[in-house]
C-alpha cells in the first residue's frame, strides 16, 4: 500500500511539473541562445590546436569535462571519430566563419602560417547589387580548408571573431521563419525573389541573428549549380548527422518546457531529453529544416 501511494505521489508530481512546463511553454516560449557548433574529427587535439592558433578562439573545458574551443560567446565541440567524416556540401550546413578587419592582411598572415585554402581571397565588393563597387576592395572573402575539410570562411568584418554559420535550404525564407518561431532568432531579413551574383543563385535568402552569430541561408540552387558532381541525381539534402559539421546547439533556460513547446509545434524530436555527467548536462535533439540536426541543451554557454 505504501509503495502504491509513493508511486502515485511521484506520478502526480511529474504530472504537475509537466503541466506547469506545458503552460509556461505556451505562454512564454523560452529564449534560445547560440550554444555550439559540433564537429566530427579524427584528432580532437589537433583540431583544437588548429582553431585556437588560426582564429580568435581559446582552449577551454566545456562544463569542466572535455577539451573544447571557446569562441567569444559560444563553443566549438569535437567528437572523435575513427575515420574522416564526409565533408561534401550535400547537407544544409555549408560553412562556419570568422571576421577580419583587414582581410588582405589577415589572408597573408594565414598563408604565412601555413593555412591551406579551398578558395583564395576574392573581392566581392559588388555583391550588394551595386556594380560600381566591383573591385573597390571593400569586401573580401576566402575559404580555409579546415580539419576534415570543414569549410571555414574568412571575410571582411568589423571584428575578427567567430561570426556566422552559412547554410542552404530548399526554401530559405520558410527556414528563416522556422528559426525565428522555434528558437527566437532576431533581426530577420529576407530576400524573397530569385537573385544571382555572377550567374550564381544567391536568392531567395534569409539572414538572422542568434546572439553574436549571423545565420545566413542561401537557396539549394547554389550547390546544385556549383557542385554538380555531388548533386547529380540528388533529390534532397543529407542529414548533417555524422558529417564534418554534425550539428548546431541552441540553449534554453528549461529543457522540459522547450521540448513541450517544440513538440506542440510539430518539430521532429530525434532524441528525447536525457542527462549525462550526473545530471550536469541535459540535452535533446530535434530535426530542423532540410534535415539539420539541432541539439537543444539546458543552460546557456559560459566559459568556466
Amino acid at each position: 500500500m505504501r509503495k502504491t501511494l509513493f508511486v502515485a505521489a511521484i506520478a502526480a508530481t511529474l504530472t504537475v511539473a509537466y503541466l506547469a512546463a506545458q503552460e509556461a511553454a505556451t505562454t512564454a516560449p523560452p529564449l534560445a541562445h547560440f550554444h555550439h557548433v559540433h564537429l566530427n574529427v579524427t584528432d580532437p587535439k589537433a583540431a583544437i590546436d588548429f582553431y585556437t592558433t588560426k582564429f580568435a578562439a581559446e582552449k577551454a573545458k566545456f562544463e569542466g569535462l572535455v577539451d573544447a574551443v571557446w569562441a567569444q560567446k559560444s563553443w566549438l565541440l569535437f567528437q572523435k571519430v575513427p575515420a574522416p567524416p564526409p565533408s561534401e556540401i550535400v547537407s544544409t550546413i555549408w560553412h562556419i566563419g570568422w571576421g577580419a578587419e583587414d582581410m588582405p592582411k589577415e589572408y597573408q598572415r594565414q598563408l604565412d602560417s601555413g593555412t591551406k585554402f579551398q578558395t583564395p581571397i576574392q573581392d566581392i565588393s559588388d555583391i550588394g547589387g551595386n556594380a560600381a563597387m566591383k573591385g573597390k576592395g571593400l569586401f573580401y572573402y576566402a575559404y580555409v580548408d579546415g580539419p576534415e575539410h570543414t569549410l571555414i570562411e574568412l571575410n571582411t568584418a568589423r571584428h575578427h571573431n567567430f561570426g556566422h554559420v552559412h547554410m542552404f535550404s530548399e526554401d530559405p525564407v520558410a527556414a528563416g521563419e522556422w528559426y525565428v518561431k522555434e528558437f527566437g532568432a532576431t533581426g530577420a531579413r529576407y530576400q524573397k525573389e530569385k537573385r544571382e551574383y555572377n550567374g550564381i543563385p544567391i536568392g531567395p535568402s534569409a539572414s538572422l541573428m542568434m546572439d553574436n552569430v549571423n545565420i545566413i541561408i542561401y537557396p539549394v540552387a547554389y550547390p546544385r549549380s556549383q557542385m554538380p558532381k555531388d548533386w547529380d541525381g540528388r533529390k534532397t539534402f543529407e542529414s548533417t548527422k555524422g558529417r564534418a559539421v554534425d550539428h548546431l546547439g541552441f540553449s534554453v533556460d528549461n529543457l522540459v518546457a522547450a521540448m513541450v513547446r517544440l513538440k506542440k509545434d510539430g518539430v521532429k524530436v530525434t532524441e528525447e531529453p536525457r542527462s549525462i555527467a550526473n545530471g550536469k548536462i541535459k540535452f535533446a535533439f530535434v530535426e530542423g529544416p532540410d534535415k539539420i540536426r539541432i541539439e537543444v541543451i539546458e543552460g546557456h554557454p559560459k566559459k568556466d
